[in-house]
């Protein structure tokens, strides 16, 4: 690319607004440009907005600490810094999904990890390994919006990552059904041990809303395209029960599956590691050259030892094994704020952007 996209960050002070900032230092097609968040950051620098609420392990990209905040919800002056932006604002639902849609009706295309457009029908919700030809409603919904080049589009929930991969890449045996446990890490909360003390050797097996999403987003990145909207999949169906554990970064899933069809233990590993999509086939910069690790070890995947797989942008499986009630069952590890957060976002802008769908404005 011969001149970097201009990238505005919103919600950049908060830890998925952090995150993006830190994967999106020295990208080669992205440079960040602009920051924004609420009204009480606007006017001071990015390093004073911040101050010692940086909660990245790598420091703070010199690029940025001098950036004036700006204040997300003055829109059209945010708008008219940037070729495009990725959100991550914490606000309410609707009032998520009203300012996305400000965003893009000022020709601005929104890259979102929020949750409040997942399932708006003209929205593709895409881990681009899986589903980018979900991108397609994109054209759909710019008529809706009246616009030429702006756009939403989202990445799924965290939660999902490390084991609907799997229902991707078995897809040819028919899973029919899953029910899953995800011990998920605190970060998945935007909180620390230090700001979450008592989280410390402790479990909190209820998390609002994970368990809908676990159970149903899966099946919109497994669905398709008609008439301008994604149609979910109906197979296959899967419970869920969400769990936080004191773990500061990644998140596991133990699984339990049934298939239409009786693949072989190899059949299911084979497929795992031949397992790519469209970011590798087209080489974007923050693709994983190998998506799905299989780890032979009883006691692997482990957060310590691979939640960094692929720099965080890889999925790592393990224990696969028969099951006395059910065909199999697998443990799954997926890293929540790079893959199943800020990086999926970045990798979903990098496929919108060779597909043509993002442009310099």
């Amino acid at each position: 690319m011969e001149q970097k996209l201009r990238v505005g960050v919103l919600g950049a002070t908060g830890m998925v607004g952090q995150r993006f900032i830190s994967l999106l230092e020295d990208h080669p097609w992205f440079e960040v440009v602009t920051v924004a968040a609420s009204e009480r950051s606007a006017g001071k620098t990015y390093e004073s907005a911040v101050l010692d609420r940086w909660k990245m392990a790598s420091p703070m990209p010199e690029s940025v600490k001098g950036l004036t905040v700006l204040n997300v919800n003055e829109v059209e002056k945010v708008a008219a810094t940037v070729d495009f932006v990725f959100s991550a604002v914490d606000m309410t639902k609707d009032e998520i999904r009203a300012i996305e849609e400000e965003y893009a009706k000022t020709e601005t295309p929104v890259v979102s990890n929020n949750s409040a457009h997942r399932w708006t029908p003209d929205v593709p919700m895409v881990v681009p390994e899986i589903n980018s030809e979900h991108f397609e409603v994109i054209e759909a919904q710019k008529k809706r919006l009246g616009t030429t080049r702006g756009f939403i589009a989202v990445k799924p929930n965290c939660s999902i990552q490390s084991y609907a991969p799997c229902l991707a890449a078995w897809k040819e045996f028919g899973p029919k059904e899953v029910v899953a446990t995800t011990y998920q890490a605190i970060s998945g909360a935007g909180k620390t041990f230090e700001d979450w003390p008592e989280m410390e050797g402790n479990i909190i097996p209820y998390i609002g809303g994970e368990e809908e999403k676990s159970e149903q987003e899966p099946l919109r990145v497994l669905g398709h395209v008609k008439d301008g909207q994604i149609v979910k999949a109906s197979f296959p169906k899967i419970t869920c029960q969400c769990v936080r554990v004191p773990v500061l970064d990644g998140h596991t899933a133990a699984v339990f599956i049934n298939f239409e069809k009786k693949p072989t233990k190899d059949q299911l590993i084979e497929k795992l590691l031949s397992y790519k999509g469209y970011p590798q086939e087209a080489k974007l910069p923050s693709a994983p050259k190998q998506f799905i690790q299989y780890l032979e070890e009883d006691n692997r995947p482990q957060v310590k030892l691979d939640v960094d797989f692929e720099k965080g942008m890889g999925v790592s499986i393990g224990r696969l094994r028969e099951d006395s009630i059910y065909d199999y069952k697998f443990i799954g590890l997926s890293h929540n704020t790079v893959r199943g957060a800020a990086g999926g976002a970045v990798l979903c802008a990098e496929a919108l952007t060779s597909k043509g769908y993002i442009k310099a404005k």
